[in-house]
């Protein structure tokens, strides 16, 4: 995407409200212009890497990113997987994608997770079938793994290592 045009508009607005002002006005707003330029470009790109996120906010488990090449930004979009159709989820053993997660819930925290050598590189494996980061697939694992609600695997080893182990009555 090309920036040029929104900054010479800027440029000429910034021209335009100058010559009401007077020769000296008009002279200070072509000092001004030089500097603003640089500016402008980064305020532009803020602007369109936060509309960018909200997208991709919406768009989860798809993507949008904004990079630059040169002095222009240029979008990145990761569509998100295809749904398979009917016949295809109901003949598919793979359990249903994890609920996308709510990114309005607050800020980020960092944590260091050590996983066994062996995980690692299916945890990349894994991250680059669905095309996205290792980080985002993390946090989907793990609030999947949250949603479900159910107990877990420590708490359901014990229940059935405690059958017939179970006795009733009263002791004196």
């Amino acid at each position: 995407m090309d920036l040029t045009p929104y900054v010479d508009s800027l440029r000429r607005e910034l021209a335009g409200a100058a010559a009401a002002g007077g020769e000296e006005a008009r002279a200070l707003a072509e000092r001004l212009v030089s500097p603003l330029e640089s500016a402008t470009r980064l305020a532009l790109l803020e602007a369109l890497s936060a509309a960018a996120e909200e997208i991709t906010r919406e768009l989860a488990p798809g993507s949008v990113d904004v990079r630059l090449r040169g002095r222009d930004p240029d979008f990145v979009v990761t569509p998100p997987p295809a749904t398979p159709s009917y016949d295809e989820a109901s003949t598919s053993s793979s359990p249903p994608p994890p609920p996308p997660v709510d990114a309005d819930e607050g800020g980020t925290s960092r944590i260091t997770l050590r996983v066994p050598d062996h995980l690692k590189p299916r945890i990349e494996e894994a991250a680059a079938r669905e095309g996205i980061s290792v980080n985002s697939w993390l946090v989907r694992a793990v609030s999947a793994a949250l949603e479900q609600g159910g107990p877990s695997r420590r708490a359901s080893r014990r229940e059935s290592s405690d059958i017939g182990r179970r006795y009733t009555g009263w002791v004196r």
